[in-house]
């Protein structure tokens, strides 16, 4: 159904019944006219009928015809009326305009007839005679005589007055409908505004802002219904305004609360499809969170175990948790989840909520704890085997003989060296760890020339028993934001291990230079390299490539690892690059 505004329904309407009002009015007052103008007429024809009765009875006696038309003639030219004498016949016996002998028989006129019976007669009609509408009005002559005295005159006076004063009354019927239109137009308006400022309000409210107070202050004849309306409205909208703020607030805060959460949140509802995502879940799962909404999770998750445990939680009567694997090219994610189902006003089923605790740190942690303690166990059971075995080979009586009792010696000496290098590595990496997370390590702006002209110096004795050279190349002018001690047992360890791992009269270069904000220090060799799939897992502790070769040239599996935690303490990073059989480089990457 086509709707229309209250303006126009008020106003269109009311104007139609003016204008039927009107048209009525006009119509009932022309016709009450133009009978009050036949009446009239007919009154003052019937007046002149008596006075001419009166004159012409006389003659009407003898039956002077010749008289009775003069007499007609003369009365009618000075009346300005038609005066007919008709017989009972109908006959005409004088007329005061056309010659009696050229008439027609009156007998069928009606106010002919009517006269005969003794009444007034008259009627209104076209006279051929004249060639114009007339007025008859014929009166019986009296009753010694046998006639019809008719009078007549034109109806176009009256016409013509009839109309001039139709025109004024439709004309004053025009303004009033007008006046009327722009009074009604009026009031519609001083109703309808107030409405309209109230559907604004409204309006303003439906698309999510504050609803205004509606000021009627400048409205003139407000109704009392109008009024109780608007302050009604007003209070429902402050009311409005303040439960909508206080649900934007308590909005914005789950939004905020939703969204800093470090945990991925996934809300479904009943059709499996994603309702809502945080930016935790969606770098979780990789999938934009603007994408994902409102589509099924099957299109956007892959992995079967967690749809099971969302399906699982749809129908579960019960929070559900579960541990889930999600396997992905750069290596598994390890995750918690915790799913609720979620009801609806009516306590119906809605949804779910599943919640993604990422564990895969922690899972690492513990697998590199399980490591470690094996590790470590492994390194320390190695030399203290080999002690304990030793002596009591001594006790067993090779102490006895000096030569064996020398060797033995000499074996468990080694040894313990060994032992008390593992010991104090691993007293170093602890104290390393320490430090930084206490912040106790100092750094200032130190030359990075010096550094490694001091790690050359402390390295030298044992590159040159194996007869290798160690070069430096770096500006006198480099500097960094470094703690030199630590900084230049790092590189040592990089040097001696570098030492260790090449072949006799090599080179080893130390190098350092500055790029854009960091400064890049390199330890490069010629030695037998590094397999690929070592690398990402040489700073790792007890993490050896070459197990056998490692014990055998002396080293505790740390020194990598104590490299690591001095280069994060100085907010770096370590880079290896290695090919096997030509050689490998470590880089240490440091803010300027």
């Amino acid at each position: 159904m086509r709707r229309q505004r209250l303006l126009l329904q008020i106003t269109l309407p009311t104007i139609l019944i003016i204008i039927v009002a009107m048209a009525g009015a006009t119509w009932f007052s022309t016709t009450a006219l133009q009978d009050f103008f036949l009446a009239q007429t007919k009154a003052d024809l019937k007046i002149r009928a008596v006075l001419v009765e009166k004159q012409i009875h006389p003659l009407f006696t003898h039956l002077d015809r010749q008289e009775l038309n003069n007499i007609c003639r003369k009365i009618g030219r000075e009346s300005n009326t038609r005066i007919t004498i008709i017989q009972r016949d109908g006959k005409v016996i004088a007329d005061s305009v056309e010659s009696p002998q050229l008439m027609d028989n009156h007998a069928d006129r009606l106010e002919i007839i009517a006269a005969l019976a003794g009444h007034t007669g008259t009627s209104v009609r076209y006279s051929h005679t004249l060639q114009r509408s007339m007025l008859y009005l014929a009166i019986p002559l009296p009753p010694d005589t046998t006639g019809v005295l008719r009078l007549s005159i034109p109806i176009t006076a009256i016409n013509e007055a009839l109309r001039a004063t139709t025109g004024a009354i439709i004309g004053c019927a025009l303004l009033l409908t007008i006046l009327a239109a722009l009074i009604t137009f009026t009031v519609s308006r001083q109703i309808s505004r107030p409405l309209e400022k109230m559907r604004a309000s409204a309006e303003l409210f439906a698309h999510g802002k504050p609803a205004k107070e509606i000021n009627l202050r400048d409205e003139k004849n407000i109704s009392i219904e109008v009024a109780d309306l608007a302050t009604a409205l007003n209070r429902m909208a402050a009311q409005l305004n303040e439960r909508l703020q206080t649900v934007t607030g308590q909005r914005n805060q789950l939004e905020a609360v939703f969204s800093g959460m470090v945990e991925a949140v996934l809300v479904v509802d009943t059709e499996e499809r994603i309702v809502n995502i945080n930016q935790a879940a969606s770098l979780l799962l990789h999938v934009a969170a603007n994408t994902a909404q409102g589509k099924p999770i099957l299109e956007i998750l892959r992995n079967a175990a967690l749809l099971n445990f969302v399906r699982k939680t749809l129908t579960a009567r019960q929070q559900l948790e579960d541990d889930i694997v999600l396997r992905q090219d750069n290596g598994d994610i390890y995750f918690q989840a915790h799913g609720v189902f979620l009801r609806d006003a009516d306590q119906k089923r809605a949804g779910a909520l599943i919640v993604l605790n990422d564990i895969t740190r922690l899972r690492k942690l513990q697998n590199m704890r399980r490591d470690f303690v094996a590790n470590v166990s492994h390194e320390l059971r190695t030399p203290i085997t080999a002690i304990k075995g030793f002596v009591e080979t001594l006790q067993d009586g090779a102490v006895s003989c000096p030569e064996e009792a020398s060797r033995f010696l000499t074996i468990i000496q080694r040894h313990a060296d060994r032992l008390n290098a593992i010991i104090e590595d691993l007293l170093s990496l602890s104290r390393v760890e320490q430090e930084n997370a206490a912040g106790e390590i100092v750094m200032e702006e130190g030359m990075v020339k010096t550094i490694l002209q001091d790690v050359i110096e402390t390295c030298g004795w044992q590159a040159r028993a194996k007869n290798i050279t160690l070069t430096l190349k770096c500006l006198e002018s480099l500097t960094a934001n470094i703690n030199g001690p630590l900084l230049e047992q790092a590189i040592v360890n990089l040097v001696i291990n570098a030492i260790k791992y090449s072949q006799e009269n090599s080179e080893i270069r130390l190098a350092a230079h500055s790029q854009e904000d960091l400064v890049s220090i390199s330890v490069s060799d010629s030695g037998v390299g590094i397999a690929k799939e070592h690398l990402p897992h040489l700073c790792q502790r007890f993490y050896r490539s070459d197990k056998a070769r490692s014990r055998k040239l002396g080293g505790t599996g740390l020194g990598l690892a104590i490299v690591k935690h001095i280069v994060q303490a100085h907010h770096g990073s370590i880079r290896i690059a290695s090919t096997p059989g030509q050689g490998s480089t470590f880089s240490i990457d440091l803010p300027a």
